[in-house]
């Protein structure tokens, strides 16, 4: 069953101190050359079966994921000090994983890294899991990821014009958050230093400051694809750390 959560009295005593972590994680994009060079790509859509075990991740990558777990968005980046990448949504039978879809999408303005701290403007490489979901628009529904929509998710409009609908849509990523809160939770249980506020969101064209950015298209397909009984996880790094 859904969860959908609703309540502004709650999200007021957060909303500053999630803004201000928003402020140095997700939000900030590139200069308009580096959105230049980090032109939109168009859209992919449903790809063909991919057998066997998930192409493009080393054992080692493949071991973290539970087994329980039968979906999995992986996000390739072309290079580790590169902004841009593709994610891919897999799921599982019992014939392996099967690609079902996949979007062009950025990632990090510096790159990757699998030690990531707070403003180091990369995104963290690693298995994470996939439990909570929101957003400033409504739930895409039916079924997905518990969804809490609010206000408080709407960037500061002192950013530029460009980035005032990245949050529209999110999903959060398990790095360095309590699961089942709202995206938003400014909750950072490693501490400041280690970054936080990781999340899928919609994308305005270059890198992020931390974060993954794809389509409105391909966020919609997964808030109403992803399923908390699924246990979805993201696979997220650079193509060669994800070989490695």
């Amino acid at each position: 069953m859904r969860l959908t959560a609703t309540h502004p009295t709650v999200f007021r005593s957060v909303l500053a101190a999630a803004a201000a972590l928003l402020l140095t994680s997700c939000g900030s994009g590139g200069t308009t050359a580096e959105r230049a060079d980090d032109a939109r790509r168009p859209d992919a859509h449903a790809s063909s079966a991919v057998p066997g075990a998930l192409p493009g991740i080393s054992e080692r990558f493949q071991k973290q994921i539970p087994e329980d777990t039968r979906q999995v968005v992986a996000v390739r980046g072309d290079g580790a000090d590169r902004s841009t990448a593709t994610v891919v949504l897999y799921t599982k039978d019992g014939d392996g994983w099967k690609e079902r879809a996949h979007w062009p999408a950025h990632n990090g303005k510096k790159g990757w890294t699998p030690d990531h701290h707070e403003d180091d403007k990369r995104s963290p490489v690693g298995v994470f899991t996939l439990t909570d979901a929101g957003g400033v628009l409504a739930d895409p529904g039916p079924g997905g990821l518990p969804y809490t929509r609010s206000d408080a998710f709407a960037a500061p409009r002192t950013w530029a014009e460009s980035h005032w609908h990245d949050f529209d849509l999110v999903i959060a990523v398990d790095y360095n958050r309590v699961k089942g809160t709202p995206p938003n939770d400014p909750a950072r249980p490693e501490g400041r230093s280690k970054g936080g506020s990781i999340w899928l969101h919609l994308d305005h064209g270059s890198g992020t400051s931390g974060c993954v950015s794809l389509s409105e298209q391909g966020m919609r397909h997964l808030l109403r694809t992803l399923e908390p009984d699924q246990y979805p996880v993201v696979v997220m790094g650079d193509k060669a750390s994800l070989r490695a």
